[in-house]
């Protein structure tokens, strides 16, 4: 296998673990070199179009991922058929809920998308060996619960307008994490689907997406294409 050398010239990972967008993120910061191979031998990587299901909802769990790229969108699906989004994930988030023997929930590709998968028996005995992995995991879990509640006030209390902001501002924010100016974004989901995660109609959210692009906060090319020109000004109208 290929390897390169981190940042102890004694130590070596793979290659591939070195350039990957994940290589930071929640499960692989916490591995030792050692385990990071384990991993790299054991894992897929899964290059997925837009739409195309990771996990199904009450499907048995024998995998987890990391997301190298594209957004993901989780949905609840009640017993009639209809179906909630209930959030997004994006690179380098982790898919998936361990110790729990079916998934809660559907994640599906909002756009294409590219996935490291590895099997969930390998990564419960690292978490079971890791410490730092356990509190990683730990600390994400809060995020994700901190993250719900901030939604719950934006779906209960915001206005038409403030919840359209905060989901640009959500996807802009995690596109191009340390942007502090401007920023551009295709949109991952479409309008219908908008109004799906806000709790208002696809006309309601047009309409708010054009007045945003009247006062200047955004532009809109090919009805997907965002730009936003001011970050400070779409974080103003979501903390207003």
């Amino acid at each position: 296998m290929d390897i390169a050398r981190n940042e102890d010239p004694d130590v070596t990972i793979p290659a591939t673990c070195r350039v990957c967008e994940a290589r930071h993120g929640v499960v692989c910061s916490a591995l030792t070199s050692a385990q990071l191979r384990e991993l790299c031998r054991r894992s897929t990587r899964r290059k997925l179009d837009a739409g195309c299901e990771i996990v199904a909802q009450g499907e048995d769990v024998s995998s987890y991922s990391n997301i190298m790229n594209g957004v993901v969108k989780l949905c609840k699906v009640m017993p009639d058929g209809r179906q909630q989004i209930v959030g997004l994930q994006f690179a380098p988030d982790f898919i998936g809920r361990p110790f729990v023997p079916e998934s809660t929930l559907s994640a599906e590709a909002a756009t294409p998308t590219e996935i490291c998968v590895f099997p969930r028996r390998l990564l419960d005995r690292m978490i079971a060996e890791t410490p730092e992995l356990q509190h990683n995991l730990h600390v994400q879990a809060l995020k994700e619960l901190d993250g719900a509640r901030e939604w719950m006030l934006t779906l209960g209390r915001r206005t038409a307008q403030e919840k359209v902001a905060s989901l640009l501002h959500l996807i802009a924010t995690h596109t191009e994490p340390e942007t502090t100016c401007s920023t551009a974004f295709d949109l991952p989901l479409s309008r219908a689907e908008i109004a799906d995660f806000l709790g208002l109609t696809i006309e309601t959210v047009s309409r708010q997406m054009t007045k945003l692009r009247k006062q200047g906060v955004i532009r809109i090319e090919n009805s997907r294409h965002i730009t936003v020109p001011d970050m400070d000004e779409l974080e103003r109208l979501v903390t207003a």
